[in-house]
């Protein structure tokens, strides 16, 4: 119970966080926790970019680590902090710092996907435009008002709103496709990271159906024979 009490104080930053709500803009993102190499290019990813200012502090790296198949030598390698490969995944910038730089702390990440769901990460990933009047310079088409620079605009370019509600984006290190498969493989790892036993879970819930649905058969059969000579 304690640690269900946790979780959910946990997500409640990254419900404020996600204040944006469903919008039109908010399309499907096609997520497969099967697809090990995307879990493991958004880990990637997400240290890169990511965990500098949001933690994951509900998540160990050697857990990570076993669960996407790195070795523990390549997890290391992703660790910018002096913390060990047993640790919390918690972000390198002090809290109070980042408090005062952003106005609010970054909220932990690591229940956003299973709160918010992974098509509104996908899409608030896709979603950032040029504003100047936003104190970073962007604006977000899922989030409106966002207090958050666009982290991988490096990646995409700068992207600027079309008239037709669209963002188009250019001058960046990838291509459209290119970019759509880091901010897919960054949900991929977030919505892994809100729930690890996912998988198995699904693949325990197809045996349990399994002998529900042959005990139904035998006690049916039972119920039968038992009644069957009472009139």
């Amino acid at each position: 119970m304690k640690k269900f009490i946790i979780a959910i104080m946990a997500a409640l930053p990254a419900l404020s966080y996600a204040a944006g709500g469903n919008n039109e803009h908010v399309v499907p993102a096609n997520i497969d926790l099967a697809d090990q190499a995307s879990l493991q290019r958004g880990a990637v990813a997400f240290m890169e970019n990511c965990s500098g200012c949001h933690s994951t502090q509900y998540q160990r790296y050697e857990r990570v680590a076993d669960d996407i198949g790195f070795t523990k030598e390549q997890m290391r390698e992703l660790i910018y902090t002096d913390a060990k490969i047993g640790d919390l995944m918690v972000s390198a910038i002090p809290q109070a710092d980042a408090e005062k730089w952003f106005g609010a702390a970054p909220p932990d990440l690591t229940m956003v996907a299973r709160v918010r769901g992974s098509d509104w990460v996908y899409s608030y990933l896709k979603a950032f435009y040029v504003d100047a009047d936003r104190p970073f310079g962007v604006n977000n088409l899922v989030f409106p008002s966002v207090g958050m620079p666009h982290v991988l605009e490096t990646y995409q370019g700068k992207p600027v709103l079309q008239e037709d509600g669209t963002v188009v984006a250019s001058g960046g290190t990838m291509n459209a496709e290119e970019y759509d498969q880091l901010v897919l493989d960054i949900t991929n790892f977030l919505t892994y990271s809100a729930e690890p036993v996912r998988l198995e879970r699904e693949r325990m819930g197809k045996w349990v159906l399994g002998f529900l649905a042959v005990f139904f058969v035998l006690a049916y059969l039972l119920k039968r024979e038992y009644w069957r000579d009472v009139h």
